[in-house]
């Protein structure tokens, strides 16, 4: 085996991915910019969770917010669902593992609030709790999913935006969900302190 060619493809495949991913995600992706910054703007917060890398991806995305992404500018108010190990092991102990976001968005969420969901196959049952819990908040979801969507494409709403990454590899669909992540605090900060492109 050729290691150099073999990491090469990497390059390639991951350079791939985000070329398709921009021609198909880069519109719902502004929408999903205007449904953050509209939130903020009225008092409202964030909420994200995901398993895994997505949960890294998650807590990364609200730490961009609460902390900043490349400008100073005052916090933006968000929750990382998947950081608390008192809470997911309480309710994952007396609940379930499938209620460990679920719980969490019915105690915080609030009308008004947005749900940022990651899955990359779309099909992880905490996630889905978590969207439907939101739903019964009155709160906007937007999901990041990849292989299809899966189910969450089956329960998403008019008013919320999904990103579904047009690939089948967890590895592709994981790096190009950071880059919508941090486009979205890009976006954000564009709004709240003008463009600098």
């Amino acid at each position: 085996m050729d290691m150099t060619s073999h990491m090469t493809s990497h390059f390639n495949d991951a350079i791939d991915a985000l070329k398709t991913s921009s021609r198909e995600l880069a519109e719902p992706l502004s929408a999903a910019v205007d449904l953050v910054f509209g939130s903020l703007a009225n008092n409202g917060k964030i909420l994200a969770c995901g398993n895994g890398g997505s949960a890294a991806d998650a807590q990364h995305f609200i730490a961009e917010l609460v902390g900043r992404f490349e400008r100073d500018r005052l916090p933006l108010g968000g929750v990382a669902l998947n950081t608390d190990t008192s809470i997911l092991t309480a309710v994952g102990n007396d609940y379930g593992f499938d209620a460990i976001f679920e719980r969490q968005v019915t105690a915080l969420g609030q009308p008004g609030d947005v749900l940022v969901a990651i899955s990359t196959s779309g099909n992880s049952a905490n996630v889905i709790r978590a969207i439907e819990a939101a739903h019964d908040r009155e709160m906007a979801v937007i999901a990041l999913t990849g292989k299809g969507g899966g189910k969450i494409t089956e329960i998403l709403q008019d008013t919320d935006i999904h990103l579904c990454v047009p690939q089948d590899r967890t590895m592709r669909i994981q790096e190009v969900h950071i880059v919508l992540l941090h486009a979205l605090c890009d976006g954000i900060d564009a709004l709240l302190l003008g463009d600098t492109l």
